[in-house]
């Protein structure tokens, strides 16, 4: 047996899925091992719609999917989806081909030290050296990636390695305890609440990580505590709730920031700083902190924690929620917060302003997708507008990458959240700036037939960054560019696509789209003039 063979049956050990990537000449004895294993690999059109798509899969699952390119190019093009899967705290694999032993001590075709350039990127990573490590390599590897907070790794493969005959086998998986917070602490987390006039939970995407909605929604209703999600936390209370305030995280005054200047108490639960940073909602510092999550609080001057509840998410809200009867607050303020969120959407509900209003947009992918259904939000304009104003009902069902926040993820992470969910309908939200960086895995998912809907806002242009020049300098600077013709270029691709013409086609065209059972692409433009209008009417805002 070969150490590759022996890699790929410890994978199959740890009930690795799936591998996505692109074959090269430094992997030619991994890509061999795969046609008898239980993996299946995916064959990707670029090294960062693979890491994209494998990141996907581990946010969806709390499971690694492995992602593979060769030396050189391969892995510095995988490593952008790499760092993504990390800074979004998703399990992932990454496995980089590289030049053998015998030629790294000197300087040599298409090699560098991924070693060392993965290791800011990833939670741990090695290379195999020799052919009698690999079990305890790949045991630690997914070990690592899916322990708290989960994460991707790295393992780099040297091809003379590769191909050497190894002995040994898959080592025995073993489950970690459960980490705990001492009784101690919960009493005092429950006093904090007790004492507090205004409380508020600020919910992070540990709550989905964790499965802790239910754990969540009991303390909600049991203490009368309302609360804010970020980007990457929607969902985790529904937006129905009559105490969702909603999602918070663009910066400057907004109807969620009054829930902020409200609370003389803010419990984030798994809560992640790069989520939103608490310069953001609490810029004196001044507002104490009681910190939820499996992990301690990283430092931060506006992050005052003054007690930490780590471990287990699910038991220790439990544990907190059982020092309590049944509460009573008032919590008028919160209906008001709502109503004015609520009624901005549904006001553009029935415009046929041409090209279309983000807002219209928002309002007919709401009304059309079912609550179970998964959007996926590109990086750019678009994503402020749909983390503002996509309301969810259950979490993960409208990915927003807010970490590195890398554009184009879309279209890779939409495949994958298909391939996850075949049942629910899938649609990736792109601008047609972060579209054209992974626009070729549209071929990846012709060819596995994974019907996803891309809803393509175009504006011919980098949307967000224009945002913020005018914000800052009142005037735009290389921000325009030119397209193709998307509808042509879909249908090359094997997609059906459909052309928005008028703002009341926009409803339609996602029924359609969602009924086909096959790719389709909706090309549909954009008026961004909304964007500076929407700084404007946040400066307005009065709490």
């Amino acid at each position: 047996m070969k150490v590759a063979e022996l890699l790929i049956q410890c994978l199959e050990k740890e009930g690795i899925e799936y591998m996505f990537g692109v074959p090269g000449e430094e992997n030619l004895d991994i890509m061999d091992a795969l046609l008898d294993s239980r993996i299946e690999f995916i064959v990707t059109r670029h090294e960062t719609g693979a890491a994209f798509m494998a990141g996907t899969y581990g946010r969806l699952t709390g499971k690694p999917a492995a992602c593979l390119a060769t030396l050189g190019p391969g892995a510095t093009n995988l490593m952008t989806g790499v760092a993504n899967a990390n800074m979004d705290l998703n399990p992932l694999i990454a496995i980089t081909g590289q030049a053998g032993l015998n030629r790294q001590h000197k300087i040599s075709h298409q090699h560098y030290d991924l070693i060392s350039m993965y290791k800011p990127v990833t939670k741990w990573n090695a290379q195999i050296k020799s052919t009698d490590i690999v079990p305890e390599i790949v045991r630690k590897a997914v070990q690592v990636s899916v322990q708290d907070k989960p994460g991707a790794v790295h393992i780099d493969l040297p091809e003379d390695i590769a191909g050497r005959e190894a002995d040994g086998s898959p080592l025995d998986i073993r489950i970690s305890p459960e980490k705990r917070a001492p009784e101690s602490t919960i009493h005092e987390a429950a006093r904090m609440i007790k004492k507090a006039d205004h409380p508020l939970i600020l919910a992070g995407n540990g709550i989905a990580r964790s499965n802790a909605s239910k754990a969540l929604l009991t303390m909600v209703e049991k203490l009368k505590i309302p609360v804010v999600h970020t980007f990457m936390g929607k969902g985790a209370l529904s937006w129905r709730h009559e105490l969702s305030l909603l999602t918070a995280g663009l910066s400057g005054n907004d109807y969620i920031t009054c829930g902020f200047k409200q609370a003389d108490l803010i419990l984030t639960i798994g809560f992640d700083m790069a989520e939103f940073p608490p310069e953001n909602w609490n810029p004196d510092g001044n507002t104490p902190v009681l910190h939820i999550d499996v992990n301690e609080a990283e430092t931060d001057a506006h992050y005052p924690a003054v007690l930490q509840v780590v471990g287990d998410i699910n038991n220790n809200l439990e544990k907190i929620d059982g020092c309590f009867s049944l509460q009573t607050r008032n919590n008028d303020w919160v209906q008001g917060v709502r109503k004015q969120a609520l009624e901005e959407l549904d006001s553009f509900k029935n415009s046929d302003h041409f090209p279309v209003k983000p807002q219209k947009i928002i309002a007919d992918v709401r009304e059309v997708l079912k609550d179970k259904d998964i959007v996926v939000s590109d990086v750019g304009a678009h994503k402020m507008w749909m983390a503002r104003m996509y309301h969810t009902v259950y979490p993960d069902t409208c990915l927003i990458s807010n970490g590195l926040a890398s554009m184009g993820i879309a279209v890779p992470g939409a495949i994958a959240a298909k391939m996850v969910y075949p049942d629910r309908t899938v649609v990736a939200v792109c601008g047609d700036g972060s579209f054209q960086m992974t626009g070729a895995e549209l071929e990846t998912a012709g060819r596995l037939k994974v019907a996803i809907v891309i809803l393509l806002w175009r504006d011919n242009g980098y949307g967000l960054i224009e945002w913020h020049q005018h914000r800052h300098f009142g005037r735009t600077s290389h921000i325009s560019f030119g397209n193709p013709d998307f509808i042509q270029l879909a249908r090359s691709y094997g997609f059906e696509a459909i052309e928005i013409k008028q703002a009341g086609e926009v409803k339609e065209a996602l029924k359609k789209a969602a009924a086909m059972e096959k790719p389709v692409l909706i090309d549909c433009p954009v008026d961004y003039s909304e964007n500076m209008k929407l700084t404007e009417k946040l400066g307005d805002i009065l709490c």
